[in-house]
Formats: C-alpha cells, sequence, structure tokens
C-alpha cells in the first residue's frame, strides 16, 4: 500500500503541535546534568525554572515557549515505498490545519522578508528538506520549528584552505557575536566544507542529532569537545545569567569538496525544539521522537 497524503498531512500537523508543548528527553537530561553541574547560584535558579517551565508545558498541555516560530520539515522518503498524492501539499495543508485547531492558539509568525508583513501562510512555507533512503520501506520526518532564537544568530563564512584553528576561531566568533540573545543553554550546529547551501544543511542537521552523541569520527568528536567546553567558558550562561553553561552540546559535520570551504554555524535555543515520526509502507506510524 502506498503513503497517502492524508497520512502525511496528519503527521505533519502533529510533529509540530507536538513540538511547541514537548522539551525532547535528551534535552531535559541535559538540562538536568548541567544543573548538577552548575555553581552561579542565580544560573543554578534559571536552570530549575526551565527544567519545571518544561514539566508544566507538557502536563498542561501548553506551549513551551510564546514564539512558535515557523514549521521546518526533514524528510527522508525510502526507496522502496510508493507516494500516493500531493505529498508536498500535505506539508502545506498540515500546518494550516494545526492554525485552525491548536489551542492555545499560536500568533502570526510568518514573515514576509520584504515588507514584514505576518499571516499563517506565505512562500515556500512550511520549509521542507527532501532527502533519500536507500533500500528503505518507510518515510521519516522531523520537525525542528525555527524561532529567533533558534535562528537570527546562525552565520556562514567561506574560507580558503582553512586550518583547523581557523574553523574553530570562527565558530567562537559567532558564539560571542550571539552573547545570550539567543535564549542559552543552547545546541550548537557546525557544518564544513561542500559547497555553500550543503554546509548550511550539514549544520542544521547536527543541532538534531541527541545530546550525548559523539561524531564517528575521533577528529571531529574532539573537535566538538574542544569548543564546547570553550563556549562554557565564555560565562554568558543560561539566559544571560553567567556560570557555567551557555552550550548543551556543541555538534559538527563536514563534508568533502574543494579547497573553498564553507563554514556555517546555527544554535537551538533551550527548548531544542525537534519531533520525529515514521511513516511505514502502508501507513502505519510510529513516534520516534
Amino acid at each position: 500500500m502506498a503513503i497517502t497524503y492524508d497520512v502525511v498531512r496528519q503527521v505533519a500537523r502533529d510533529l509540530y503541535g507536538w513540538s511547541l508543548k514537548k522539551v525532547p528527553d535528551d534535552t531535559l537530561d541535559a538540562l538536568a546534568e548541567a544543573r548538577r553541574r552548575e555553581t552561579n547560584p542565580t544560573s543554578q535558579r534559571t536552570l530549575d525554572f526551565m527544567q519545571a517551565a518544561a514539566r508544566a508545558a507538557e502536563r498542561e498541555d501548553r506551549h513551551a515557549c510564546s514564539d512558535a516560530g515557523f514549521p521546518t520539515y526533514f524528510v527522508k522518503i525510502g526507496t522502496r515505498l510508493t507516494l500516493d498524492g500531493d505529498i508536498r501539499r500535505a506539508f502545506v495543508d498540515g500546518f494550516a490545519d494545526l492554525v485552525e485547531t491548536i489551542q492555545p492558539p499560536i500568533l502570526k509568525f510568518i514573515t514576509h522578508p520584504l515588507t514584514l508583513e505576518r499571516s499563517y501562510t506565505g512562500k515556500d512555507m512550511p520549509i521542507v528538506s527532501f532527502d533519500v533512503a536507500d533500500g528503505a520501506d518507510y518515510m521519516d520526518i522531523t520537525c525542528s520549528p525555527k524561532a529567533l532564537g533558534s535562528g537570527r544568530w546562525a552565520d556562514l563564512k567561506v574560507f580558503s584552505y582553512p586550518k583547523l584553528a581557523d574553523i574553530e576561531g570562527y565558530v567562537m566568533e559567532c558564539v560571542m557575536e550571539a552573547g545570550s540573545q539567543h535564549c542559552p543553554p543552547v545546541v550548537i550546529g557546525v557544518g564544513i566544507g561542500g559547497s555553500f547551501d550543503n554546509a548550511a544543511k550539514l549544520a542544521k542537521m547536527s543541532t538534531l542529532r541527541r545530546i550525548g552523541t559523539r561524531h564517528d569520527d575521533p577528529m571531529v568528536a574532539d573537535m566538538e569537545e574542544r569548543l564546547l567546553a570553550a563556549v562554557n567558558k565564555t560565562g554568558f550562561g543560561p539566559m544571560g545569567t553567567g556560570g557555567d553553561t551557555t552550550a548543551l552540546a556543541v555538534h559538527v559535520d563536514y563534508s568533502h569538496g574543494h579547497g573553498f570551504v564553507p563554514v556555517a554555524v546555527c544554535f537551538n535555543c533551550w527548548i531544542n525544539r525537534r519531533t520525529a515520526a515514521r511513516i511505514h509502507d502502508g501507513g502505519k506510524v510510529v513516534r520516534l521522537e
């Protein structure tokens, strides 16, 4: 049986709604661990408040943050399944369904980049990135809404034959520029190499990695550890209160390319919104996160 428009529409709607009200479990664990390590009393209280707010949002079925951002989906389509219907349209209509039904309602965050007019619809909304999974008989969909804290401070720079220190120095420049304006403690994604657009995608996808996982390349894993330690020595701390916890994780990925090396850096705020589901061939839906 095919995966239908109706199934994708419902999953797109549900994932976005869930992401607004549930802080991921790995993020909650990381916040609790950060609280155990934190030495600054004000930052300790801030981390306590964050955990309490996350639990209350889930318990009371309300939004963890008033900024719902806009819906961004990452879709991986297996080559052994069949699709039936306008799948890209299913994401548009799923978001429209959510706008009509979600409680509490969300504000108009979809913004025209030239006129700054706000609405619930817009060109290319939602943002959907498609990829292919060879040999798979399912579709994976991940939703990670982008709001001001997780979008405003992203940056990209193209280097020519950079040294590792150049790349790490640039990441820290982005961290210092953002300060505490992205609602820390954050998850930082870094994409290195490939083309301009590929580096940005690598950075975005890196923010979706579960906190506590290591890159399978030892050189990259070591880089992640060095950067995380450096970020947490900046002293910005949770919501700018100082202390030891400006980032919960730094996740780096890379792609081979040319002598010119684009480096992209992006952030997810402390809520680290991320939900995922798998639709099996035939329409069975399994929630992954």
